[in-house]
C-alpha cells in the first residue's frame, strides 16, 4: 500500500512541478531564452506533458519509486525499469493533470459566475439610482418645512 502512496505522490509531485515551470509567471523568461513555443527545445519547456518526462525521469531514481521490473538483469534491466517506471509515473501525472483542469476549470466558472451577479447587481443600483433621480422632483431654492411625527 505505501508503494502505491509513494506512486502517486511522485506522479502528483511530477504534474506539479511540470504544471509550475511551464504554465507559471516565474518561469516565462526561461522559457522565452529557449525560443517559446516556436523552437524544438522552447516548446518542449512549454509543454506540460512533455516537462513531465523530464522531471519524472529525475524524480524517480531520486526517490527510489519503481512500479516496474523487468526481468532482464545487469544495467540493461536497470535502465529499463527507470525508463519504464518514469514513463508510468508520467502517464499517471497526466490524469492528474486532466483532473486538476477539470477542478480548476469549475472554479473559474464559480469565480465567472460570482463576478457576473456582482455585476449585475452593481447594475440594478445604477438603475436605481437614475429612476429614484428622475422620480424625484427638483430641489426647490426654499428648504421644506419639517414634517411632523
Amino acid at each position: 500500500m505505501t508503494d502505491l502512496f509513494q506512486l502517486f505522490a511522485v506522479s502528483a509531485v511530477v504534474m506539479g512541478l511540470s504544471q509550475t515551470l511551464t504554465r507559471e509567471r516565474l518561469f516565462a523568461p526561461l522559457r522565452e531564452w529557449l525560443g517559446g513555443k516556436e523552437t524544438w527545445c522552447g516548446y518542449l519547456a512549454s509543454c506540460p506533458y512533455c516537462t513531465s518526462h523530464y522531471v519524472a525521469f529525475v524524480l524517480v531514481p531520486l526517490t527510489g519509486t519503481y512500479p516496474i521490473t523487468v526481468v532482464v538483469g545487469g544495467w540493461p534491466g536497470t535502465v529499463l525499469s527507470w525508463f519504464l517506471s518514469s514513463i508510468l509515473v508520467t502517464v499517471i501525472a497526466a490524469f492528474f493533470r486532466v483532473l486538476f483542469w477539470f477542478v480548476d476549470e469549475a472554479q473559474g466558472l464559480v469565480r465567472r459566475r460570482q463576478r457576473s451577479e456582482e455585476e449585475e447587481i452593481a447594475t440594478r443600483q445604477v438603475v436605481r439610482k437614475k429612476v429614484e433621480q428622475e422620480l424625484s422632483p427638483e430641489a426647490p431654492d426654499e428648504p421644506r418645512p419639517p414634517v411632523p411625527h
